[in-house]
């Protein structure tokens, strides 16, 4: 797949091929959820907890005599149908991480990489740097590309410039590009990319 590469003015300035392999591969929509489904499983920390009757401060002395009071017979103010009692079936600390191949990530990474290629949602710079982090400057690069509402823009490198003008700008997330992950492909509209950027993905997924 050829397409134009820009510079930040948004004039085309050449051309670059999207390898076959990876930006026209089969589009697997069952293993680009199974991946997304991980990496969200993977995300959650799984430290809700609530005590039960055994840890929660009280007496465990008995209440009442068992018989003779006219009360319905209790044993500890700790049960769970007492206020400040114990919680019966609460969450305990848990861990959710799923598995998956390096195969099948990378091959979800494909699918998701083809989608965005085939709607023509892939932005490819000869380069991307900034004398200083500048949010107006960076405005200007995206109006210039046309590349809105939600832009993922992904960098070869740490650049300190371009990621701080980045920060303050709704709807736009930088990521480098050896962290490129199916759900932000797929939460993003637009894929904003220097070439050095490609190259990353390339030699990734390659």
């Amino acid at each position: 797949m050829i397409i134009s590469m820009k510079n930040m003015a948004g004039e085309n300035v050449g051309e670059v091929e999207l390898k076959p392999a990876i930006f026209e591969a089969p589009v697997n929509m069952s293993l680009m959820h199974q991946a997304l489904t991980r990496q969200l499983a993977n995300a959650r920390q799984g430290n809700a907890k609530t005590k039960n009757r055994s840890e929660v401060n009280g007496s465990t002395r008995k209440m009442w005599k068992q018989k003779g009071t006219g009360h319905a017979r209790q044993g500890s103010r700790k049960a769970p149908h007492w206020r400040g009692g114990g919680n019966v079936f609460g969450p305990r600390p848990r861990n959710y991480d799923q598995k998956m191949p390096l195969k099948m990530r990378h091959a979800a990474l494909r699918s998701a990489l083809s989608v965005k290629a085939a709607d023509n949602h892939i932005v490819v710079l000869d380069t991307l740097e900034l004398d200083a982090p500048k949010t107006k400057t960076m405005n200007s690069v995206l109006t210039n590309l046309q590349a809105r509402p939600a832009t993922l823009v992904l960098l070869p490198a740490h650049n300190e410039n371009v990621e701080r003008s980045i920060r303050n700008i709704e709807g736009v997330m930088y990521l480098r590009a050896q962290y490129v992950n199916v759900r932000d492909l797929l939460g993003h509209e637009t894929i904003l990319m220097p070439r050095g950027a490609l190259e990353v993905i390339e030699s990734l997924l390659g």
